[in-house]
């Protein structure tokens, strides 16, 4: 992290708060990612000075190495953010082959800086839940390790105990930097940790635990308990209520609101073994956690997080067949159902709320998921994931606002990225659009090969079409090998390794060379044979290639699935499809009437974001009516 010194900088009409990493004009927030925020606190801490590129390389991507291109990119955003011109700034001053200077006078209004690398002051601390050693080695209970953190994790902020690091950006700091208590808090920017240990004897457990300083591991508070194997809950409950007492008494919290999750342990050890399988966001492995939470509720119908759990994982089943032009719905109405089962059982389970509003997103049901999502957010203000599912509910400035607050509380999330870079495409900034995709896979990126919780897909897809649009199709084809690089054993690999084969069809298109393009559209439709896109783009590559019977057959599929599209009720993508067909048949009027119709009545918030940057629509660019197309999607998501 960046070394803020003051609370609160202020220049023109800006406000810097880099406690809560909050850029204000006057009454406004001005929405902008972690990252850029660390950009310009870096810079307005040493007005009119130069800060060389290294300094910012080097305090912006860690251990990263990245291309002269993504700092250009990150200050291209903050300038566009400040309403500043690069030709004749206000605030940002190039100096070629150095770095960059704040040209603007800046006030601190509250200390001084330090010079000395510190997170900015806050009002709470910083805690985090360390695993738990399994000192008496026994492989039957190693699951307990993890089992009991994230337990006393969940605990701690249900009694709104200051601020509790998610156990996600945990367990990946301490891949990143190893065990040693110092390095994990100089990357979590902790005030305090929870260390602690289990040892089993025989049917007896023992917990120890302790709150220690971070940085210096000076103990603040002792915990322990002991008893039967089978009460290892009420252990853990008693861990939590002496901590929480602890930390109340420093003024860091509230009574506690236990999560009484089973009294089964058999049931809770399914449940943690499905949750870990299922976090890996790996397809093969669904089925599996499945299986596992289904065993849970079968030992204790009443646990209300594996009723959570089972509608997760049978959302995932739904999504797997999300890019058919048939999805299975009726497994999403079961992930529903499983869901408000638990919210049955424990109205004030925010992470029940949370997932309902996800659900309901992909039932098209906007409002009543954004109600979900807030009501999850009210119950644990401090969980990213309440943040994220909430911003997935909402479009336009709405999500941007929700996603820089789940950025802020975990900046390890790329998917974040990705759907930030949907609304400023939509808005038709791509410039803007590029930098937080940029920034989103060197996150992905590092995550490869790390097996870390939540990994993304599809920003190297979308990054490439973004460089496509912006007539660079041998970078975009870059972007699309990466893509498909990346692997195919994910959640939705199978979907954007599509995307991507498509992209670098396209890519050969745009480069004028139809033969290329084909086998490239054939390797999309191996993965999705009745996928629109690719069927148009097929047709297209066929008849470029002179090979006009080819073209006919792959047009002919294109209307069927176009058809299908609408049975399926998936109305948008079936007048995408449309439009793709009629732009490539020189149909530039039909395709743009079918544009504005869903524009006009769009049938999700963010109906049309890719308009911009779709292929098959370059050769409107020109065409009368287009223009009122992208205002129109433009204007939808502001």
């Amino acid at each position: 992290m960046l070394c803020s010194g003051a609370v609160l900088y202020r220049f023109g009409p800006f406000t810097l708060d880099a406690a809560s990493y909050r850029l204000s004009r006057g009454a406004a927030v001005v929405p902008l990612s972690p990252k850029i925020i660390d950009l310009l606190r870096h810079l307005v801490a040493r007005p009119s000075a130069l800060v060389a590129k290294d300094e910012l390389f080097a305090a912006l991507w860690p251990d990263v190495a990245v291309t002269d291109n993504a700092l250009t990119q990150a200050v291209s955003e903050l300038r566009q953010a400040l309403g500043d011109d690069a030709a004749s700034p206000t605030y940002i001053q190039t100096v070629a082959r150095r770095g960059y200077r704040f040209l603007a006078a800046v006030e601190t209004l509250a200390g001084e800086p330090t010079g000395r690398e510190a997170s900015p002051p806050r009002a709470a601390p910083a805690i985090a839940v360390l695993e738990f050693a399994n000192l008496s080695g026994d492989r039957e209970f190693g699951w307990l390790a993890s089992g009991i953190a994230e337990t006393v994790t969940n605990d701690l902020r249900g009694a709104g105990t200051a601020r509790i690091v998610d156990r996600v950006r945990v367990v990946e700091a301490v891949r990143r930097v190893g065990p040693e208590l110092t390095a994990i808090a100089g990357e979590l920017q902790l005030d305090l940790a929870v260390v602690g240990s289990f040892q089993r004897a025989a049917d007896r457990l023992r917990i120890t635990a302790r709150i220690v300083e971070a940085r210096t591991g000076v103990a603040l508070a002792d915990a322990k308990a002991d008893g039967p194997l089978d009460q290892v809950f009420e252990m853990q409950d008693r861990i939590v209520a002496q901590f929480s007492e602890a930390l109340r008494a420093a003024g860091a919290g509230r009574p506690a609101r236990v999560y009484r999750e089973t009294s089964s342990l058999e049931a809770y050890r399914a449940f943690t073994e499905g949750r870990v399988r299922l976090e890996s966001l790996d397809g093969s492995l669904v089925t599996g956690a499945v299986a596992d939470f289904e065993r849970a509720l079968t030992l204790d119908p009443h646990y209300a997080m594996a009723h959570v759990a089972l509608g997760n994982g049978r959302f995932w089943q739904y999504e797997m067949s999300r890019a058919k032009n048939h999805p299975d719905a009726a497994l999403l109405a079961r992930a529903t159902d499983s869901v408000r089962r638990a919210i049955e059982l424990d109205p004030g389970l925010a992470e029940a709320h949370a997932t309902l509003a996800f659900l309901l997103v992909s039932a098209g049901r906007f409002s009543e998921a954004a109600a979900a999502a807030r009501h999850a957010v009210a119950l644990e203000p401090g969980h990213w994931a309440h943040h994220f599912r909430l911003a997935h509910a909402q479009w336009g400035g709405e999500r941007l606002r929700a996603l820089a607050r789940s950025m802020e509380l975990y900046p390890e999330f790329p998917f974040a990225h990705f759907e930030a870079a949907m609304v400023q495409i939509a808005r038709g900034a791509l410039e803007h659009a590029e930098s937080i995709l940029r920034e989103g896979t060197i996150v992905q990126d590092r995550q490869v090969n790390q097996r870390q919780r939540y990994p993304a897909k599809g920003l190297h897809w979308l990054l490439g079409l973004v460089r496509l649009a912006q007539d660079d199709p041998d970078e975009a084809r870059e972007e699309f090998d990466r893509e498909v690089a990346v692997g195919p054993s994910q959640l939705y690999a199978a979907e954007f390794a599509m995307n991507a084969y498509d992209g670098a069809a396209f890519a050969a298109l745009a480069d004028d060379h139809p033969a290329g393009a084909v086998p490239l559209f054939r390797r999309a439709l191996e993965l999705y044979p009745e996928h629109a896109r690719s069927l148009v783009g097929l047709a297209a590559a066929h008849a470029a290639h002179g090979d006009q019977r080819a073209a006919d057959a792959a047009s002919a599929r294109a209307g069927a699935a176009v058809e299908a599209l609408r049975r399926g009720g998936r109305h948008g993508e079936a007048a995408l499809a449309e439009a793709f067909q009629h732009a490539v048949a020189r149909r530039p009027s039909d395709a743009v009437a079918v544009l504005q119709r869903l524009v006009d009545r769009p049938d999700t918030p963010f109906t049309g974001w890719t308009i911009p940057i779709e292929p098959l629509f370059a050769s409107l660019r020109g065409v009368k009516g287009f223009k009122t197309v992208l205002a129109a999607v433009a204007s939808n998501a502001r």
